[in-house]
Parts: C-alpha cells; structure tokens; sequence
C-alpha cells in the first residue's frame, strides 16, 4: 500500500492568512477576551457561536451550540455544548416553527471533553452555497455529525489547533488535516472513509467541573441568530416533501453499507463509543462496567478462551419478565390469510374500506393471501386511501403511470456524450447494474440470464435516482424493491409503491447515518426495559452500539427470512396495527430467545455478530411476531417513550403523498 504523503499546512493561504490574526481573532473569538482561565488550572483557548448539527433536513430541528476548545496540562480537549430553549417557548432557531428539538435530542449529541489525541482527521467543506462546515473523523473511523459554522470561524479553529498539537494537512485532499499518529497504514486509510457519525463520547471527568461554568455562559450569552430565522432558510424545509438542498454530507459512501455485515474486531473497536454516553451517565467505561458487572468475579475480563472454557459454570441471569411464558399471556395465535371473501366484506359498494384499523388488525395477525398482496399493499404503504373509490384508484394509476414515464425518460434521453460529464449518474447507474444482477437471483421471478424482470427492477432503481436524486441509490434498496415488484408485476405501480415504502425507510440510507442511530438507540434502550440483564451483559462486553443488529433493520429483516415469509413479515410491519416500531420489538423478541446462549457462551462482539448472521434462515417467524407483540403489549407507554419521535420507520407526514388531487378552494 503506497504511503500517504503528509505536508504541513504552511502551504495553505487560509492558514498563512490566520497566523496574522491568531493572536487577535482566535483567541478573542466570542466571549471577548483572549482566554478564560477555570479554577482548576483548564484554559478555553477558542470559543465559537452558532456552531449547529443538522440532525435532519428540517430547518426547525437544527441545534445550535458553542464550539470549545479547553487546555489542561498539556492535553487538548473539543467541547459542543448545545444551547438550552429559550424560557419563552421561542426556539431561537425558527422563530416561525412551533416545533423545536427535544432536550434529550440535544444531549444525545452533545460533545463534552473529546481529547483531541482521540482525533484522527478533520476535514474541511467550502460549498459554494451555504456554510462551513468540518467532520471530525476519531482515530477509531468514525465520525461525529457535521458541525456547521454559521458565523465563519473554521480557518480560525484549525489555526488554533496547529497552535497546540501536531497537525499536518494529507496531499491525497488538501481539505483532510491529520492529527497524531500518521504512522499506522489502517488508520490512514480509515481516515478518508469519514465512516457515518458517532453521536456523543464518553465523559471526561477531569474537565465537566470546568465546563459546567462555560455552559452556563452559553446559556446567558447565546447569540439568538436572526439570519438563520430568515424566510429564505425556513421555507425551503417547510414541506417535507419539497427538494431538499445538496449537501455533500449527505452522498453515501458506497462501501460502507456493503460491509457492515463483514464486522470484525476491528469493527468492535470502532463503534463501542456510539451510545456510552447515553448510558455511563459521566462515569469512566471502566467504573461502569464495574458498577453493572453481573457476572462472578473469576470472569470478568477474561480472554475469549478463558470464557469458553468456563462457559459451563456461568451464571445466566434470569429473564425478569419469564420470556418464556409471555405469548401465553400477551401473543396471540396466527390466524389464516386475508381470503378473497373476506377483502371484499371489507370494501363498501365504491370500493372504499368500510374500517381500516379492522382490516389492519386483520392483516397483522393473519396477513393475505398472495393473490390480495397486489391490491391490499397499495393501501398498506399508502399509494391508496382507505376512502379511495374504485374509479378513483382506475384514475391515479392512469395519472401516476404517465408521472412515471416523464421521470423515466430524463435518464434514459441521457446521450453518450453527456453521460461521459455526468458523473454522478455514471455512478449510480454503475452501482444499481451491479446489485440487481444479484439480487434474489434464486427466485424463479428473478432466475436466469437476460431476465426481463432484472431490467425492469434496474429501471425502477435508475428512476428513483431521478426522481430523489438527493438520496440517490443506495445499497439495500434493491432488496426492498424486490419483492414489490414480484408482487405488483407492473413498472409504475411497483415505482410509486417503492418511493411510498421509501417515504419511511429513507432515513435509514441517510448519509449521516442518523435515522439508522435513532433506530440502534431506541433497541438499545427497549432492551434495558425489557431485560436488563441482557442489557447489562453487552454493557459489559461492549456490544451497547447494537451494530450485530444492523442488517436487520436496515432492510427489514428481508435476509433472516425466506421469501415467502419475508412478505409475511412486511404486510405484518407496514400495518402499524400495534406500533409504527414493531420492528425494534422483533429483534428484542430474537434477542431474548437467545439470550441464554449469548449471555451463557460470554459472546464477544465477534462472537456474537457471526452468531447473529447464521441465525438466518433458522428463526421461527410466526412465533417471533407471537413474542414481539408480547413484549410490546408489556411496554406499552413506557416502550413507546424509549423512541424518540422521528425515528423510522414512521408514517409521511402527507400521508396521501400527494396523490389525490386536492379542492382549491382559491379560485
């Protein structure tokens, strides 16, 4: 592997020009002094306002906070303390919107104390539109969310940083500075990954006395940010289903999803920071896990042979709500398919669906036949009204089949010529020519070379590019789509009933990875609900960012299951009879069932991720489902506090997408 050229940043005008000003503006910066000194000997040596994460591409869900960076001793340390809401119900990020992040949203991505000897790279964006803003990159490959400087002060920030610590800018991009050790060829490499983010770090200690007084001037002296107030930026994110702005955070890298399924120790290493804060509570890794080690003392911190050998004579703790004997309680018995006679009880003389939620019950515990799927999923995913007549669904069809053409033919009036200037499409055409050819090949409907039905699969993919090309193509999306088209046999209706499913699951191919993170953190904290235990034992062995569960939410389970059964298992989820979540309570119900094994063998990460990829094709379904809707039944209120709102899979805010047309009532 050819070492990678490092230069320093003496070559860089930016930072030629800030030398000149390090003195003045950089330590000034916005509390309006060179320095403050803390009491217990720490110095903020910058200090910045208006450095904001965007969570999601609303506008109203922005949090802005203050930057830091505090000297103690000889060590370096990068504070983002988000600002507290304003007393008078006011967000000071949109005015305009009656909605603003929830306190705990803003903990969840706070930065407190991050050493910046942990840092392995931070990278600079200039759009030409729009704000700065940096990525900082751990030594370990991830990364936290982009921090956006919406009053300038990068080059002022990595000026300081060269002021005290070793930083050097990388010749393979000029916008990439490496910090520390430039030495391990792994590392190196990881660095320009920028793998999707971290959302918080472990406490330090040592500094939280000192910056709880800098917190408290944040919250005294914020700075209230008129402009970004401004009807401009607010109204470009007023509907959800408006274009969103480029933001070149968001291009997803095409290998990361494609590996996280080839986990290794590594991996472990890398992502056991994602959710410890949430759950040390200020404490060091180490004194937590003391604190909550169930296990006897003559294990704990034992190598993985050590544990096999005395894998016979640990304790497992018990189930606290006896698993076992849950669906005899709680679960109901599976009951037969949708029939034909039944589908059409439901439907009034139009056509309309005399109770949806019945029918949703229905569809839950039985699911429909397979001749039903091509009309009951149109109303499952939304492309249908339950009120919708016959004549109005005959007319949408027509309507969104020529919709679909127009889109359609941008990519394929597509030249030669300009596709050679087309980078971005020569991409994704190149990526989704690659998946569909593997995609569910050994299904009949999919099985053999020059399949038409392999064609119209890529066809649909290409569209959807075209049609969000914000999002784009993705990795998993080809196995989403599969089986609706199986299912509906026709381009369009299978085009519009995959953009509705993507009305929900998108967030999950999210370059910054948040809607995957919400959905690890909401499993992370329903197992400590529903078993604490378990819960403490991957505390314990380090597996709290629940990446061993990452293929199953991230497309559905649709590779633990046969076919057949995974449309079983979709028309159970997309019901959303018990929870919009049943998903996250599926695999807390796999999880329990091999609880004892996990928790028996003392899994490592490893471990316990090869052992999760081989559950595939052996777990009981219908008895899953039967302990899923146990343990939701027993969460109940308090299960449903433990997603935060946003999470997905949850319903479009347009729940018709804009399909029916709408009475202008201006005229």
């Amino acid at each position: 592997m050819h070492e990678t050229e490092l230069h320093d940043l003496s070559d860089d005008s930016d930072y030629a020009a800030s030398q000149q000003q390090a003195s003045g503006s950089i330590m000034r910066c916005d509390l309006g002094k060179s320095a403050v000194s803390e009491p217990n000997g720490s110095e903020v040596v910058y200090s910045k306002d208006n450095v904001t994460i965007h969570p999601t591409q609303y506008a109203s869900e922005r949090i802005s906070g203050r930057l830091l960076l505090v000297k103690q001793g000889s060590s370096l340390f990068m504070s983002w303390i988000p600002y507290k809401p304003s007393t008078d119900g006011v967000g000071y990020m949109s005015r305009s919107s009656n909605s603003c992040p929830m306190e705990k949203d803003r903990s969840l991505y706070t930065i407190k104390s991050l050493p910046l000897s942990d840092v392995r790279s931070i990278r600079r964006h200039t759009p030409a539109l729009g704000w700065q803003y940096i990525i900082v990159v751990l030594s370990s490959g991830l990364a936290f969310p982009p921090l956006y400087f919406y009053s300038g002060g990068v080059r002022e920030f990595l000026a300081t940083l060269k002021q005290h610590i070793f930083i050097m800018r990388s010749a393979d991009d000029a916008n990439v500075f490496l910090l520390n050790d430039f030495q391990d060829p792994l590392q190196r490499s990881l660095s320009s990954l920028e793998l999707p983010g971290v959302v918080s770090v472990a406490n330090r200690a040592s500094l939280r006395d000192s910056l709880s007084s800098v917190t408290s001037a944040d919250n005294s002296e914020r700075v209230n940010q008129e402009t970004y107030d401004g009807s401009a930026s607010t109204s470009e994110y007023s509907g959800r289903h408006k274009h969103k702005a480029y933001d070149p955070a968001r291009d997803l890298s095409i290998q990361v999803l494609e590996k996280f399924s080839l986990v290794t120790k590594f991996a472990r290493e890398t992502t056991s920071q994602i959710f410890r804060e949430s759950h040390n509570n200020g404490f060091s890794p180490y004194e937590k896990r003391q604190q909550n080690n169930y296990a006897s003392p003559n294990l704990v911190g034992t190598r993985p042979n050590d544990a096999q050998k005395n894998a016979g004579v640990t304790t497992v703790a018990s189930d606290p709500l006896e698993f076992d004997k849950l669906p005899l309680v709680w679960g109901k018995q599976r009951e037969t398919p949708l029939c034909l006679e039944e589908w059409a009880a439901f439907l009034d003389s139009e056509g309309r669906v005399v109770d949806s939620k019945a029918l949703r019950k229905r569809i839950f515990y039985g699911g429909a036949e397979h001749n039903l799927r091509k009309e009951v999923w149109k109303f499952l995913l939304g492309y249908h009204e339950y009120d919708s007549t016959y004549a109005e669904r005959e007319y949408l069809a027509a309507v969104k089949k020529s919709e679909y053409d127009i889109i359609k033919s941008q990519w394929q009036s597509i030249s030669a010529t300009q596709a050679k200037r087309f980078t971005k499409f020569r991409e994704r055409k190149g990526l989704i020519e690659k998946d569909v050819v593997r995609t569910d090949r050994s299904v009949s409907y999919y099985e053999g070379e020059d399949n038409p039905n392999v064609a119209v699969l890529r066809d649909i993919l290409l569209t959807y590019s075209f049609y969000n090309f914000d999002l784009g193509y993705c990795q998993g999306m080809s196995d989403l789509l599969s089986p609706i088209l199986y299912v509906m046999k026709d381009e369009s209706e299978s085009f519009w009933c995959f953009v509705a499913l993507m009305e929900r699951l998108g967030p999950n191919f999210n370059r910054d990875q948040n809607g995957m993170h919400s959905q690890l953190l909401a499993l992370s904290k329903l197992v400590e609900l529903l078993d604490s235990p378990l819960h403490n034992y991957l505390k314990q062995a380090d597996c709290l960012n629940y990446f061993f569960c990452f293929r199953w939410i991230l497309i559905q389970f649709k590779r633990e299951f046969e076919y057949s059964k995974v449309m079983r298992l979709w028309e159970v989820l997309w019901t959303h009879y018990l929870s919009e979540h049943f998903h996250l309570y599926m695999c807390v119900a796999i999880l329990k069932r091999y609880r004892k094994k996990i928790m028996g063998e003392q899994m490592d990460f490893d471990t316990l991720l090869k052992f999760i990829n081989e559950l595939s094709g052996h777990i009981d379904l219908d008895g899953t489902i039967r302990d899923a809707e146990a343990l939701c039944a027993c969460a109940g209120e308090n299960g449903t506090a433990c997603i935060p709102p946003g999470t997905p899979p949850s319903l479009p805010v347009e729940t018709d997408m804009g399909l029916y047309p709408q009475d202008d009532d201006v005229l």
